[in-house]
């Protein structure tokens, strides 16, 4: 596959705790992503920060935090992106978690896959 010119960069804001049918909130985002041929995602874990209930969320040495911030980037063509948000609105509601979507302009300068 390759991708170059205009995109949309999807970002998703969830804790790290959220759970849908035991299974992590993040991977299953990740797994209907892959599934819908979507150019790629990556999760990223923050060590602070808060949501919609101003509750702090952090990371200290000898301290153990419980729901970290993960966050999870997909770029790909506006179209496609556009068509996978109602997923993931779907996913928050099956899991009902809290969490934040945005969408953003990207221009994508080189996408391809490895030659293996």
């Amino acid at each position: 596959m390759k991708i170059e010119g205009e995109a949309k960069l999807l970002r998703i804001f969830i804790g790290e705790t959220d759970i849908i049918s035991h299974v992590p909130v993040y991977e299953k985002i990740v797994s209907e992503a892959r599934k819908q041929n979507l150019a790629g995602a990556t999760v990223y874990k923050g060590i602070m920060g808060y949501g919609g209930n101003s509750r702090i969320h952090r990371a200290k040495f000898l301290e153990m935090s419980e729901d970290l911030p993960l966050v999870i980037e997909i770029v790909d063509e506006q179209k496609k992106i556009e068509e996978f948000i109602p997923t993931v609105q779907q996913i928050f509601e099956e899991a009902n978690c809290g969490g934040l979507i945005t969408m953003e302009k990207a221009e994508i300068i080189k996408y391809s896959a490895n030659k293996r």
